[in-house]
């Protein structure tokens, strides 16, 4: 699939001097800032998800009680 991204001049020069710094092509640091930005959307929905269902029920297990729990 192609994607065509249109920047302006100075964010095209910010761009590639980034990618230069990083030591990889543009499109490759255009494609790793995406990617990572959806694993981190998507591991904060996670987080919150997570804290709501504590809220919910804010029982804590030390780690006796939990090992007991799994017969470790």
């Amino acid at each position: 699939m192609i994607i065509n991204l249109k920047l302006t001049k100075e964010e095209k020069i910010i761009a590639k001097e980034y990618a230069k710094h990083k030591g990889i092509p543009l499109k490759t640091l255009i494609k790793t800032i995406f990617f990572e930005s959806i694993e981190n959307e998507y591991c904060c929905s996670i987080v919150d998800n997570a804290l709501k269902e504590f809220e919910k029920n804010p029982k804590t297990y030390t780690h006796e009680e939990v090992k007991k729990k799994l017969g470790i």
